[in-house]
């Protein structure tokens, strides 16, 4: 019998940074020409905030998910190649796993697919946490605090971010659709080349630069790219003519989402990219070699938490008045100093018994005080958010704060002004609210040991 011949290069093929964010079919066509083996795409992130975690929610629409994901299943299919999805619902819960696998059990129901899918859990139990903080197995991430016990039976939602372990295992038992919860965005493109012998230095890397599709492009809108990884390093090109890869924008990636853009840690190890060269094969190519892959003594986990902080109720009020505006800083707080009078005066609370947020929005909401002067704005949006205990309570500020909101005068005005709310009724309930607070890491026995595979069975022949 011959053996089987060793794989020379592994090439994947990365359509979007994130699924649903759609893309032009025409550009998956083009991958699987030149000779696409895998397809792996993100479905999630934290950088929406904790609420998609602690709600188990999805940020995405149903339908963008599954106009991707049909395009997606279809290619590979007629291609014969693997599917990775990682983060599946945005924040990996299990939930989230399920929410896409439905979606996909849909579409090949409807094209007349068989593909075996696996899905990949990866919900944390607080107890068994617990115990392993007991056993001194779990560690703060800097620039965390040691985790109590308390703060994991406060979350919602925990969550391990697998690296590429869990998701190999499942391709080797036979998924031709491996649906991932929280993974690193990494892990999600390095698990098929690692499987197939690639090295880890240039893997990771090659990884790292695709994570979020066409990115590293001249023109990201127009679709993802393709790597292709060997034993010497790997090359990267965009799946659009149109677009184009630079050693400048591919070199660049290592700065995005990094703290240091010459080391990225991973779950079994850390990447370092400090002697990598990028060249340019030619006018849309780039060749990266020198990629180096350091294994760690120790194989973690990291840990994401949500828990609620409370409830909270939004208004939304616009001033265009220029007396107002060239006194907005002293009318906000006047605006902050009367709320707090006007709520204890009427339901009696005080002020550590609820929060409230004032952003000028056309002034200084994004910078606060780091915005240079720029003199009086023209118009401004003041977004009023309450925090508390309940919902009713926060909607019950919000409402005191109503009539401050549309007529507060500055204290040298002699009439009332009018400012406009931009909603009727001007309260918005936007349920509870979310903090993130875990960002911490697990010490494993083994690199699967915290997640759950289900796999389906291939369909008999």
């Amino acid at each position: 019998m011959d053996k089987e011949q060793p794989v020379r290069s592994v090439r994947v093929l990365a359509p979007t940074g994130m699924l649903g964010a759609g893309f032009p079919e025409a550009t998956v066509e083009r991958g699987l020409r030149l000779g696409a083996d895998v397809i792996s795409v993100d479905a999630g992130s934290t950088d929406s905030g904790p609420y998609y975690l602690g709600a188990s929610r999805p940020k995405t629409t149903r339908a963008a998910v599954a106009r991707d994901l049909r395009i997606l299943l279809k290619a590979a299919a007629g291609a014969g190649i693997p599917l990775i999805v990682g983060s599946c619902g945005t924040s990996g819960t299990d939930s989230g796993v399920d929410w896409i696998a439905d979606i996909v059990a849909g579409i090949q129901h409807d094209e007349g697919l068989d593909l075996p899918v696996a899905r990949i859990y990866s919900e944390q139990n607080a107890e068994d946490l617990k115990r392993r903080l007991a056993a001194g197995r779990i560690r703060p991430l800097r620039p965390a605090a040691e985790l109590q016990a308390e703060t994991l039976d406060n979350c919602t939602r925990i969550v391990g971010v697998m690296g590429h372990e869990p998701i190999v295992a499942a391709l080797e038992a036979g998924a031709r659709v491996v649906l991932a919860g929280r993974a690193t965005d990494t892990a999600i493109a390095a698990a098929y080349p690692l499987m197939k012998g690639m090295p880890a230095g240039p893997t990771w890397h090659a990884s790292k630069i695709i994570e979020c599709g066409g990115q590293c492009t001249t023109d990201p809108r127009l679709g993802g790219v393709l790597a292709t990884i060997d034993a010497g390093g790997f090359t990267v090109e965009p799946l659009d003519p149109a677009a184009a890869c630079t050693p400048i924008l591919v070199a660049a990636h290592m700065l995005y989402e990094t703290a240091n853009p010459f080391e990225m840690r991973e779950p079994d190890g850390t990447l370092d990219v400090r002697e990598a060269t990028y060249t340019a094969l030619d006018d849309v190519t780039v060749r990266v070699e020198g990629s180096r892959f350091h294994v760690a003594d120790q194989h973690t986990v990291k840990l994401e938490g949500a828990r609620i902080t409370g409830y909270e109720t939004m208004s939304f009020t616009a001033i265009r008045d220029p007396h107002i505006l060239a006194r907005i800083d002293d009318w906000a707080a006047l605006l902050r100093t009367t709320l707090r009078e006007r709520v204890e005066q009427t339901i009696g609370l005080s002020e550590d018994k609820y929060a409230f947020d004032v952003r000028l929005y056309g002034h200084n909401a994004v910078l606060g005080d780091l915005e240079p002067a720029t003199g009086a704005p023209r118009e401004v949006g003041v977004m009023l958010l309450v925090n508390a205990p309940d919902q009713a309570t926060a909607t019950a500020v919000a409402k005191i704060a109503n009539p401050l909101m549309l007529h507060l005068p500055t204290p040298d005005m002699h009439h009332l002004p009018s400012l406009a709310f931009a909603t009727s009724p001007a309260e918005t309930e936007r349920g509870p609210a979310y903090e993130f607070v875990l960002n911490h890491a697990v010490d494993t026995t083994g690199p699967t040991d915290l997640f759950r595979i289900e796999c389906e069975e291939a369909p008999a022949s």
